[in-house]
């Protein structure tokens, strides 16, 4: 693992009252430990996952790729603040990495292409063809089959928005191999039973307070696929 440990300084948080500083699982949660190559944030909407990996992301000094800006009727002012109260504890030397996220990779596409135009062996790194000219879930599996073998960290936010359930296999494969090499370390907020099924990975709830380490059978996700299949 590239990244041992985040410790969340609450008692430094600048407010307990706005968001994101009034999850609870913010405030009592002293650390995150890795233990595995691949670790999942899984939890209901709302429990904080996302929040938390995109701001251990920017605190590992990764770029967030954002989309296009637009006003907030009733935005925090603390909203962008969490990664100034994690402290990182790096296993091997600090090593760079990627944010993922659904919403914002349409433009991420869009700008290589762009750039594109003017070097067209920036696409090399993305198996050489526009991620463009590609259906959406395509496009993030040719980001995910290339990237990924670079060594790194690498956060992903629910990447399995735009892939069917094969495609998500195909996903599970691309982070077991990867992770096998040593090259790379993933942290992924997910609501897929399937990819959670990852063999090895480590899984931490976020519908726990603190935050702690379970099983997968032991998820939400799980069960209710379970239930549902069971049911048929």
């Amino acid at each position: 693992m590239h990244v041992r440990r985040v410790t969340i300084q609450s008692d430094r948080f600048p407010s307990r009252e706005y968001y994101p500083f009034d999850l609870p699982v913010l405030q009592h949660t002293p650390r995150l430990e890795f233990d595995q190559p691949v670790t999942f944030f899984v939890g209901e909407n709302g429990s904080g996952k996302s929040t938390l990996l995109k701001a251990i992301a920017e605190a590992c000094g990764i770029y967030i790729w954002g989309g296009e800006q637009r006003a907030r009727f009733d935005e925090s002012p603390y909203e962008g603040w969490l990664h100034r109260y994690l402290e990182v504890e790096w296993s091997d030397g600090k090593v760079p990495g990627s944010f993922f996220a659904a919403e914002s990779f349409r433009s991420f596409r869009q700008m290589l292409d762009d750039w594109a135009t003017e070097d067209p062996e920036l696409l090399d790194d993305f198996g050489s063809r526009s991620l463009m000219s590609q259906s959406h879930g395509q496009s993030h599996m040719a980001f995910f089959a290339h990237r990924y073998r670079l060594r790194g960290i690498y956060f992903l936010d629910e990447p399995e928005n735009a892939l069917s359930p094969r495609r998500q296999l195909e996903l599970v494969a691309i982070l077991r191999a990867n992770a096998a090499s040593g090259q790379a370390q993933f942290v992924v907020a997910t609501h897929s039973p399937v990819v959670l099924s990852c063999p090895g990975a480590g899984v931490l709830s976020f519908d726990q307070v603190p935050l702690r380490s379970v099983r997968y059978q032991d998820t939400d996700h799980y069960r209710v696929y379970r239930e549902l299949f069971r049911s048929l």
